[in-house]
């Protein structure tokens, strides 16, 4: 089996956190979760089931994901697989298996778990949530042919690969971003279906004005950055 390396961006997710790291299948040789400026009990509930845990200070999802991997890069043995999952329990962690598949059976480079409506369970992504996810794969398959159809955090990438995409982003874009950057240097990618239901808690970015609109215009910027770059 391929080494395996789950990284998790956590920002107030005590009554969460311990469930995501317990429903991770064992395949996985090291769950990381980066506590984003938490103050709750989310890093001693990550200790206790079993999660490296980091402090990232700085708050922005990117930065999370950011110190996971400048984490990694300083470990002698580099894994071939990370796979990046919220700490909401709005996905269900034992699916990682399902994510993994096409990039250990397959050779595919990147993969992202899918939203589809089918399977999401009812007010588990709001309004904003869906029409930013429809606009934003529309307007890659617009200037880009891409076949995405979701943001989806729940996502896995060949570790080699992610380095080459030598990630910015520090906030809202992050997800986005990673799929512009595949898109670029044409990696091959694949949507595999997934379970979602609402989290626990409040969503810091959907579940507010501020952070809906913040993250929506982040995405945007992306993609038209990327449309007009040579």
């Amino acid at each position: 089996m391929p080494s395996i390396k789950v990284i998790i961006p956590a920002y107030n997710e005590a009554d969460s956190i311990a469930h995501v790291v317990k429903d991770i299948p064992d395949i996985v040789n090291e769950i990381i979760v980066v506590s984003n400026n938490s103050n709750d009990d989310t890093e001693i509930n990550a200790k206790n089931a079993g999660a490296t845990v980091l402090i990232e200070n700085n708050k922005g999802y990117g930065y999370a994901c950011l110190k996971g991997m400048n984490y990694i890069s300083n470990q002698a043995e580099k894994p071939d697989i990370i796979v990046f999952l919220d700490g909401d329990y709005s996905d269900y962690p034992e699916e990682l298996i399902k994510i993994v598949k096409p990039i250990i059976e397959d050779n595919i480079d990147f993969v992202i778990g899918a939203r589809v409506k089918g399977l999401r369970e009812k007010g588990s992504m709001t309004i904003p949530q869906i029409f930013g996810n429809w606009l934003a794969t529309t307007l890659m398959t617009l200037f880009f042919r891409a076949k995405f159809t979701d943001l989806g955090p729940f996502r896995a990438i060949k570790y080699d690969k992610l380095l080459n995409l030598k990630m910015e982003d520090k906030t809202y874009g992050w997800t986005v971003e990673m799929q512009l950057k595949v898109l670029k240097q044409k990696l091959s990618y694949a949507e595999i279906p997934v379970n979602y239901r609402n989290r626990i808690g409040v969503s810091k970015v959907s579940g507010t004005v501020k952070g809906a609109i913040f993250a929506g215009v982040k995405i945007l910027g992306w993609i038209f950055k990327y449309s007009f770059k040579k």
